[in-house]
């Protein structure tokens, strides 16, 4: 192993405490070395040498903090996505993590506390002797798909690649706060989350709805082991159907609320327009216009919107003879079933139901095909996903224009050729 490449932490039975004094140490180094000890170079590093582990082809957006995304070509061969290929979008960047590796800390510890009648304290070694659940999720960056909002909004430069599907496991929050006899108060109606930060490192905080509840888990692995270190690991808020910047990495305390975090992560930062008093985005809002963001204005990306992707074929990819199939994915925030998937050959004139083969659970993605007869010659087809509330695509996904880029979930359309 070259130098370079090795981590600055040490990433097995490291404390809370510890670490955050390391990391921040490690940070002043990162001043000189670059991005997570990634030595300095003229060309542009690749992805495998921002986090070690990840697969070279990793599109990089950004390299502090470290923001990388997979490709459909990539994307599509799998049906739980390797850690190699998972996306990365760090809001900071701890240094030393930055790798694919397991970081196995069972001293690490998570307080609980706020509008909870018993505080809680909990270590990942405590979390791992309780009943631990899997479940088989869509991880998403709310940002994706940014670039094809027009005129583009600011942020990192996302098309398809920031999303991914993992198998988390862990323990329920609500089987936590059974297991220690906590109860909540009245009057708690967010859950607040943060991460571990080094000092001199902002803060990083999220709150989701209490109904989150239900399904939140306290992840302790991903896909079959300890969480990667670059994903979260020792411990993770995850919550399926929700973006992933709420399921916060490097959990370190839980707070039980009675109105949303001020954190800069909450307001203005992750939060689209809204008609006052509905939880729908104004229609519309017209593209290039800046929001004064507000808590009575807009509301945060929490839910996934329906959404689906073509896989087979990719843009500008041939298919041989006139039968061929068009397939790809769907998939929702898990609140109901997606319905159907429809798929135009003619420009969205006309509709033909794809079949649905099968899903991941409610909370994954349901793979669909369409089979067709073809002639020779260039074609443009056209994906649309309906779930079972009637929640669909736009035609038009600038529709839902906003100035940070989230939540596009625009028809997807892709022009291929029949040889």
């Amino acid at each position: 192993m070259d130098k370079q490449d090795k981590p600055l932490l040490s990433l097995e039975e490291l404390d809370r405490r510890s670490f955050l004094k390391q990391a921040a140490l490690a940070g002043a180094a990162i001043g000189l070395t670059g991005v997570a000890g990634v030595r300095a170079q003229a060309a542009p590093a690749t992805a495998d040498q921002l986090v070690r582990g990840k697969n070279a082809a990793l599109r990089v957006l950004a390299s502090r903090p470290i923001v990388m995304e997979t490709t459909l070509a990539i994307m599509r061969t799998e049906q739980i996505t390797d850690k190699a290929n998972l996306f990365v979008r760090n809001n900071i960047d701890l240094p030393g993590l930055n790798t694919t590796e397991p970081n196995v800390q069972p001293a690490w510890t998570l307080e609980i506390g706020g509008l909870v009648d018993t505080p809680l304290r909990v270590t990942v070694e405590e979390l791992s002797r309780l009943p631990q659940v899997e479940v088989t999720s869509v991880l998403k960056c709310s940002g994706n798909g940014r670039t094809f909002f027009e005129p583009r909004p600011s942020g990192n430069p996302w098309t398809f690649g920031g999303m991914g599907q993992v198998t988390w496991r862990g323990v329920l929050l609500k089987t936590l706060l059974e297991a220690r006899g906590a109860r909540l108060r009245e009057t708690a109606r967010f859950i607040t989350i943060n991460a571990a930060t080094p000092d001199g490192v902002a803060p990083f905080e999220k709150s989701v709805p209490i109904s989150t509840l239900e399904t939140a888990m306290l992840a302790l692995g991903m896909n079959g082991e300890a969480l990667p270190a670059v994903h979260g690991g020792p411990l993770r808020f995850v919550a399926p159907g929700i973006f992933g910047v709420n399921q916060v990495k490097w959990l370190s305390r839980l707070e039980f609320a009675a109105a949303e975090s001020t954190s800069p992560e909450q307001m203005p930062r992750y939060r689209v327009p809204f008609l006052p008093g509905q939880n729908v985005p104004i229609l519309p809002t017209p593209p290039g216009t800046r929001w004064n963001y507000t808590f009575e204005n807009s509301r945060p990306n929490w839910n996934l919107n329906i959404n689906s992707y073509i896989w087979t074929p990719l843009a500008d990819e041939g298919l041989r003879g006139r039968r061929v199939e068009i397939r790809g994915i769907a998939w929702n925030d898990g609140v109901v079933p997606v319905e159907r998937v429809d798929v135009s050959l003619d420009g969205g004139t006309n509709w033909r139901k794809a079949h649905i083969e099968a899903d991941a659970g409610r909370y994954g993605w349901y793979h669909w095909v369409a089979p067709r007869l073809l002639d020779p010659g260039s074609h443009l087809v056209m994906a649309r996903a309906t779930d079972a509330l009637g929640r669909s695509q736009p035609m038009n996904g600038n529709l839902w224009w906003n100035d940070r880029g989230y939540e596009w979930n625009g028809i997807k359309r892709v022009r291929f050729n029949v040889t």
